[in-house]
């Protein structure tokens, strides 16, 4: 039955599949080379992992069955709660049941009416949205231009009672990080309240893979450490970290993202604390996934494809038109092989790409495999 929402809304959706931009669901299955899982150490398959999600079940049962207020929050919890806060170097910390609702929780509560936020223009949706919808103002530098900032924290450095800067450490479309030592030389010269989303550098970066920060020696300078564990800890939700009692001790009154949800299943603590003893154990994994990534991104330039270059597991190749990702994308998947193809307006305008996650699941002929069927496509 139609009615005035319902054609409203079609007449959206049309116009988003004459763009090549439509999204929908569908399950993966056929897939024998996934190349579009954020899981960089191949974890989630892991033996030990999948038992001590298990055990979790066996002793405190499938759901946390309340909100972590009430009774959600078990002794697993708390377990993984201090092994992150020793991991990561911070005093204190929260546990969320996702990326997305830890970073609405920070912006829709930490800053006040006096305040200002900057953030860099390709922040991650979850931050931006959050921005959209808040009372409070904020401004966008361009992406890792920090002269930018400097400029932005200079004109505003007596305007306001706190300035927050938002960064990523290694940013999930591009894979590429900011300056993470000058970000710090700057925190000292302006004071600023820095926030930083480790989420894709956990487990990659860092003598025991606590992420970019802890690698370039800024950690003490991050204010609020924003990490997942549906990545690289093979299971699902996510963390802050920070030396500031007052910041987890408020966001534990006022934040409802974290309050009014059943929180996250104790087989999901227990697979994360397996999954992080192997993290630390496979640093030598890591640096292998680094070295494989930084000679694949040589590989695709000199072949005259569009990338970025650095050595993150996140390797993007533009191609600009959406009908081109998503020509390349089927083919692909014809022959089993699974990548992401990111449209606008995830990305900008003439930026869509394939977006390629490596792991260590991934060996050099696996990618020279995936290079011949983008070559054949002819779209390049």
């Amino acid at each position: 039955m139609k009615n005035n929402l319902t054609i409203r809304l079609q007449k959206t959706l049309d116009q988003r599949k004459q763009n090549d931009l439509f999204r929908s669901i569908n399950p993966s299955q056929g897939i024998r080379l996934n190349l579009s899982s954020n899981d960089y150490l191949n974890l989630r398959t892991h033996p030990e992992v999948i038992r001590a999600s298990q055990i979790a079940a066996e002793i405190y049962g499938t759901g946390s069955g309340a909100s972590p207020l009430l009774t959600g929050f078990g002794p697993l919890h708390q377990q993984l709660l201090k092994s992150l806060q020793r991991w990561i170097g911070k005093n204190s910390g929260l546990l969320f049941n996702s990326g997305f609702m830890a970073n609405q929780a920070l912006i829709h509560h930490l800053p006040g009416p006096k305040d200002l936020i900057l953030t860099d223009r390709l922040i991650h949706h979850s931050l931006a949205q959050a921005l959209g919808h808040k009372d409070r103002l904020f401004h966008r530098f361009q992406h890792n231009d920090l002269d930018h900032l400097e400029s932005l924290l200079e004109k505003n450095k007596k305007d306001f009672d706190t300035v927050f800067v938002i960064t990523e450490s290694l940013y999930s479309m591009e894979g590429d990080s900011p300056d993470l030592v000058r970000l710090a030389e700057l925190k000292k010269r302006y004071g600023f309240f820095w926030i930083l989303d480790e989420a894709h550098a956990l487990g990659v970066y860092g003598p025991n893979g606590e992420g970019l920060a802890k690698e370039t020696g800024v950690l003490e300078h991050v204010d609020i450490f924003i990490g997942t564990l549906g990545k690289t800890l093979a299971s699902m939700g996510a963390f802050i970290m920070t030396d500031s009692r007052e910041v987890t001790d408020y966001l534990t009154n006022f934040a409802g993202e974290l309050i009014y949800s059943t929180f996250i299943p104790p087989t999901v603590a227990g697979a994360a604390l397996a999954a992080l003893d192997q993290v630390q154990a496979s640093r030598q994994s890591a640096e292998d996934l680094r070295l494989l990534s930084k000679n694949f991104r040589n590989q695709l330039s000199e072949t005259g494809h569009k990338t970025i270059a650095g050595d993150s597991p996140i390797i993007p190749v533009i191609l600009e038109e959406p009908d081109q990702v998503l020509k390349i994308q089927e083919q692909l998947l014809e022959v089993g092989i699974a990548v992401a193809a990111v449209r606008p307006p995830t990305v900008p305008q003439g930026a869509s790409r394939l977006r390629l996650s490596l792991h260590t699941g991934v060996d050099a002929t696996n990618l020279d495999e995936f290079l011949d069927v983008v070559n054949q496509c002819g779209v390049l």
